[in-house]
């Protein structure tokens, strides 16, 4: 098993505004690319009806997620919490304290690994 922690975060789009979201999700793609190395694994999808929204991120360790969630609070999270109302948190891997106390106020659940590999 890896130090990487992931996470899959399904949310309700909160209203039409579709180019809002694709201009945020655009904003902090580029942001997470140049500023943190950290991010492994980065993508978002959208449902072919624009309604739901599905972020698939993964990270080196711990370290790399709460440098993510510091960039994120001061640079997205309002704009962000405006435009998607999470639905279902799921996080992946060895989480330490911080990280399970930062994401667990989001309303994440977690789960470890018990087998597995990458190539």
């Amino acid at each position: 098993m890896t130090r990487h922690i992931q996470w899959l975060l399904e949310m309700n789009v909160r209203d039409d505004d579709i180019e809002a979201v694709e201009q945020l999700v655009d904003e902090m793609v580029e942001a997470t690319r140049a500023n943190e190395p950290g991010a492994l694994i980065y993508e978002y999808y959208l449902s072919e009806d624009r309604r739901r929204c599905s972020v698939v991120e993964r990270y080196a360790d711990s370290a790399a997620v709460m440098e993510h969630l510091k960039n994120f609070e001061e640079h997205f999270a309002e704009r962000f919490f405006a435009l998607f109302e999470p639905s279902v948190f799921r996080v992946y891997g060895p989480a330490n304290e911080d990280v399970r106390n930062a994401l667990g106020s989001l309303g994440a659940t977690f789960d470890i690994g018990v087998g597995g590999f990458i190539r």
